[in-house]
């Protein structure tokens, strides 16, 4: 039997089958359309069919390019003879996702794809309006058979000179029809000819499975090692960068995100390269962790300390949460097309990267033990995703895999494993070396942390002392610089050598001592305040010191008083220029006291974590049931529209109620809304009571009250 359209074939399909399509085509359901003539509508749409497609395999993208070529409408029988024998289970899967729909025992194709494929399927040109003789191409000079080979696979067009004298080789190929003309430079290749070349087939070869995995063979044990060692580093560079920021806090760039000089100063400071700097500002940006204040400086926030006060395995899968349903893309940091791309920037959505790294990952989790050959795994998830497969993408992601410990070695960590099975034990927190309460001073001014650090003596360490070296074991080194930065801390110098001292199990060397005391007694002996600025000292020589310092120039200072020099540089900016130029100033508030507080930081706005480009989730059961249920509905209330509902007189609408709450049945009605418009509305009566029906609305299925009064006519549901 033949139907008249896709929405009359959508009609036909049973609950399952429509169930079917809202699993493979989600957005279907965004929102639940009325009945199944707005369903075809919406399925047979530009934007939903563009999803469909990049939902396909290759191989099922090259079976509907196949049945783009065929005449509808086509049989199964006539799409494998130009394909191959397995297109008839790919057919199956299609016409469930409602990318081909039946015609009887043939099939048709929504209108819109044929757009969306092309006007030259795999490289095959427009049909011919004249007969061919393909006989005569026994007779085909050599010439002419060199241009047909050339054009045979596309694209199937080709150039030439002027029409009116195109040679010998292409004018044999018009006058036999084996060459149409396009306009005055161009000629085309006949579809029948392009398939009559080609054998019959529409693809040369057709790729009904994937690539063999490949790769390096790893062993679990030292997978695991290698992650959680990635895992532990992944960590502390998010502690060090937002400590780091909120000592420093940087300014972000006018067009947003985090400029190129910033970026390389905190890569220095964290000893990775600025990739990884960037992903590491991503993920914590992403997090809420940090946020561009209202100053447009780039601060942690709140929120990075509730973070810290979680377990280091609650830490972890966080983040990596938010990594795996990110569209944000940081290996774009740093490309240069129309301008350079800066982290945390508004430029690095891109659509479809979440799906890739959760195919990419799921491939690694079919393949343990294996260091992916990345050739090899860019050519599997090609095939899987061929309409948004990017080969930089796979690269960047295993980058950031192995980054975040989630691979180890290249290969999946059971940590990885872990977590996209949806354990709840990660094994993260009893995998991590326990951390250590002390550390060792060494007598050339640096100190061994032989661990991980608790919280709060990492937080202290990294006030006084600069990290050097990182690994099992990290490497401070103490000097003038931060042991200032400690001071700038509200500490004394008294404080930081009893700290030192409590925590250190070998003895202060005396040189730190020294170090210190020299630090904290020169520390504040100038001191900036607000004017515009002003520099005050005791010392009247260093005063004089100052004014005449060639360094400081262009800060063109004047002299107020002999203790006193004052310019017109914001006082932040005032305290580092001088710091440059090897001066300890410290800054004072409008009383003329010392600021010595913990500059501990914080953003003051809320975090505003960036926006992500979703992509459709697979609905629930009970959604798409419901779904269901609802285009039933709106097909019943659909056949009832051009036949409107009788109106009736208050007595005869109560004694129809009651006749239809007695038999059971469904009645339609006609009820007016608080405007005055009348809609149908499908219900099986229930109850009535105090001038209110009550029923089960079947648009809805939920229990509903409707007004008597308002009801202007009821009749029998058909």
């Amino acid at each position: 039997m033949s139907v008249n359209s896709f929405a009359d074939e959508l009609r036909a399909r049973s609950d399952e089958a429509i169930a079917a399509l809202f699993e493979v085509r989600p957005d279907l359901l965004s929102p639940v359309p009325t009945d199944l003539s707005a369903l075809s509508a919406r399925a047979n749409s530009t934007p939903s069919l563009m999803r469909a497609l990049e939902s396909l395999n290759k191989f099922q993208l090259e079976i509907l390019t196949s049945a783009c070529v065929l005449t509808e409408p086509f049989s199964k029988a006539e799409l494998l003879s130009v394909s191959t024998p397995e297109a008839g289970d790919e057919l199956v899967r299609l016409w469930a996702a409602a990318l081909v729909y039946k015609d009887g025992t043939k099939f048709r194709l929504p209108g819109n794809l044929r757009h969306l494929i092309g006007d030259e399927p795999a490289g095959l040109g427009p049909q011919s309006s004249k007969k061919i003789d393909f006989k005569a191409l026994k007779d085909i000079p050599a010439d002419s058979a060199a241009v047909l080979e050339r054009l045979t696979w596309g694209p199937p067009r080709g150039q030439v000179g002027n029409i009116k004298s195109p040679g010998k080789a292409i004018g044999w190929l018009l006058e036999n029809s084996f060459l149409t003309v396009m306009d005055s430079k161009t000629v085309v290749l006949p579809r029948e000819v392009g398939m009559h070349l080609r054998a019959g087939k529409v693809y040369k070869e057709y790729s009904p499975e994937a690539k063999n995995f490949s790769g390096t063979n790893r062993k679990q044990k030292d997978v695991d090692r290698a992650a959680i060692a990635n895992i532990s580093n992944f960590l502390r560079w998010c502690e060090e960068l937002s400590h780091n920021w909120s000592d420093e806090p940087p300014v972000a760039l006018r067009s947003g995100g985090l400029g190129i000089r910033d970026l390389k100063r905190s890569a220095d400071h964290l000893g990775v390269d600025e990739n990884c700097v960037a992903f590491v500002a991503e993920v914590l940006y992403l997090g809420g962790l940090i946020v561009v204040d209202t100053d447009d400086q780039i601060l942690p926030t709140n929120s990075f300390d509730i973070w810290m006060s979680r377990s280091l395995e609650e830490r972890w899968s966080s983040l990596v949460s938010l990594w795996l349903e990110t569209s944000r893309v940081s290996g774009l940091v740093g490309k240069i097309g129309e301008k350079n791309i800066a982290p945390l920037g508004p430029e690095l959505d891109r659509a479809g990267i979440a799906s890739m790294r959760k195919i990419t990952l799921s491939t690694l989790a079919q393949n343990l033990e294996l260091d992916p050959e990345i050739k090899t795994l860019q050519e599997i998830i090609a095939w899987q995703m061929p309409q948004r497969f990017n080969a930089e993408y796979i690269e960047w992601t295993l980058r950031e895999a192995e980054w975040l410990g989630l691979t180890g070695q290249g290969a999946l960590s059971q940590f990885g494993q872990a977590f996209l099975s949806g354990s709840e034990d990660l094994g993260v927190e009893l995998a991590l070396p326990k951390p250590v309460d002390h550390i060792l001073i060494q007598a050339d001014n640096s100190a061994i942390a032989p661990g991980p650090l608790t919280v709060e003596l990492a937080n202290m360490i990294g006030t006084i002392a600069d990290i050097e070296s990182r690994g099992g074991a990290s490497v401070y080194r103490f000097s003038e610089s931060s042991i200032r930065r400690g001071l700038d801390h509200g500490q004394t110098g008294e404080q930081i050598k009893d700290f030192l001292k409590k925590t250190s199990k070998t003895p202060v060397p005396q040189p730190l001592e020294y170090l210190i005391n020299d630090v904290a007694k020169r520390h504040g002996r100038l001191r900036v305040g607000s004017a515009q600025s002003y520099v005050r000292c005791e010392d009247e020589g260093l005063v004089t010191q100052i004014l005449h310092d060639k360094k400081l120039e262009s800060l063109r200072f004047r002299k107020l008083a002999p203790q006193v020099l004052v310019c017109d540089v914001e006082p932040g900016d005032l305290i580092a220029t001088l710091r440059e130029a090897s001066y300890l100033p410290a800054a004072e508030n409008a009383s003329g006291i010392l600021i010595s507080a913990p500059a501990i930081r914080r953003a003051k706005s809320r975090p505003r974590p960036p926006r992500v480009l979703s992509e459709s989730q697979a609905p629930s059961e009970i959604i798409i049931k419901a779904a269901v249920r609802t285009l039933r509905t709106g097909e019943k209330a659909s056949s009832h529209k051009p036949r409107e509902v009788p109106r009736t007189t208050a007595n005869e609408t109560l004694d129809l109620l009651h006749q239809y709450i007695e038999e059971q049945a469904s009645l339609t009605i006609g009820y007016a809304d608080t405007n005055g418009g009348v809609s149908n509305r499908l219900i099986d009566p229930i109850s009535i009571s105090l001038g209110t029906l009550i029923a089960r609305d079947h648009a809805t299925g939920e229990m509903q009250s409707f007004r008597i009064p308002r009801i202007t006519g009821v009749s029998p549901a058909k």
